[in-house]
């Protein structure tokens, strides 16, 4: 097992919020939330077969409806503007479905 000193994982950890910030207010604006929704964005481990190690779970909760988890298939850092605009399609049809 490697040590991680502290000041290492401090940076890594700093990193890794400004990350899933820039993430969260990009998703913010594509999925049209106003100030009353919320969002979470985190990266989990993936066991499934043909999964990356880490994806990437949204959790829209949007006022008066249903929390609903969006998954991205990657890791947070290799989210980029095709990942979100199909995150916003899965959103469409899982409301359109409701």
């Amino acid at each position: 097992m490697a040590f991680v000193s502290l000041k290492a994982w401090r940076t890594r950890s700093a990193e890794r919020a400004e990350i899933a910030a820039r993430l969260k207010r990009d998703l913010i604006v594509a999925l049209g939330l106003t100030e009353a929704d919320a969002l979470a964005v985190n990266e989990i481990a993936c066991t499934d077969p043909g999964c990356p190690d880490l994806e990437t779970i949204v959790l829209v909760m949007r006022v008066g409806a249903p929390t609903r988890a969006l998954r991205i298939r990657r890791p947070m850092d290799a989210v980029d503007i095709q990942a979100i605009a199909e995150l916003v399609e899965q959103d469409r049809r899982e409301e359109a479905s409701r």
